[in-house]
Order: structure tokens, then sequence, then C-alpha cells
């Protein structure tokens, strides 16, 4: 009779994709500490939506660690006095995510929008 062993072991492709997401993790950690910590001092500055902080948050959960911080460099250097500023979304990704496992800083970036007053969906004609 074969004894199991007490140990709960993790196939190859699991262990690889603990340490794959080590650099990923690490950034998100600073970035949330940062929204966390030093963001709510300086209180909503940003000219964009989402925040850059935010919008870095994401693109690291998107693209992994060195795109997600190249794209957060670029829109930090995109935010100045002379920007108007806007609505930027993270550029897509491939990535899927498993039901219910969304990033909350994903859900906060892409509110439902509600409809205006007076418009009318072709339902309702």
């Amino acid at each position: 009779m074969p004894v199991e062993s007490p140990y709960i072991t993790l196939s190859p492709r699991k262990q690889w994709g603990r340490f794959r997401a080590l650099p990923s993790d690490a950034v998100a950690s600073v970035l949330i500490a940062y929204r966390a910590v030093i963001s709510p001092l300086y209180g909503q500055v940003c000219r964009f939506f989402p925040s850059c902080s935010a919008y870095t948050l994401e693109a690291v959960y998107r693209h992994g660690a060195i795109k997600g911080m190249g794209l957060g460099m670029w829109r930090i250097l995109r935010c100045h006095p002379w920007q108007s500023g806007g609505v930027d979304p993270v550029p897509p990704s491939h990535r899927v995510w498993p039901e219910g496992k969304l990033p909350k800083i994903i859900r906060l970036n892409h509110p439902q929008v509600p409809e205006e007053p007076g418009s009318h969906t072709a339902e309702e004609n």
C-alpha cells in the first residue's frame, strides 16, 4: 500500500509561476504602499483618470513588472501642467483572469458608466 506524503508539493509549472510573479508582486507592493501612505497626503492632483499610481499598478498587473513600469514611467512623463489630461486607459493585454479573480485596481479603474438621463435604448422604444 503506497504511503502518501504529508507535505503538499506543487507541480514544477506552479512553482515556476510563483517565481515568475515575484517581480510583479514586489512592484505592486511598493505601489500599494505608496497609494496607502503617500498619495493621500497630496489628494487628487493627477490630471488623468485613472491616477498615475493606479495606472501603473494596473499596467503591472496586466503586462508584468518591466513593461508595466515602462508604461507607468511614460505616463508620469506625460503628466505635467501643460497637458490637458483626461481619461487614459492602460493598453489592453492578452491576460485573462479566472472568474472572480480580477484584481481590485482593474475593477476600480473601469467603473460602470451610468447612461445619461433621457437617453433611450432600442429595447425601450
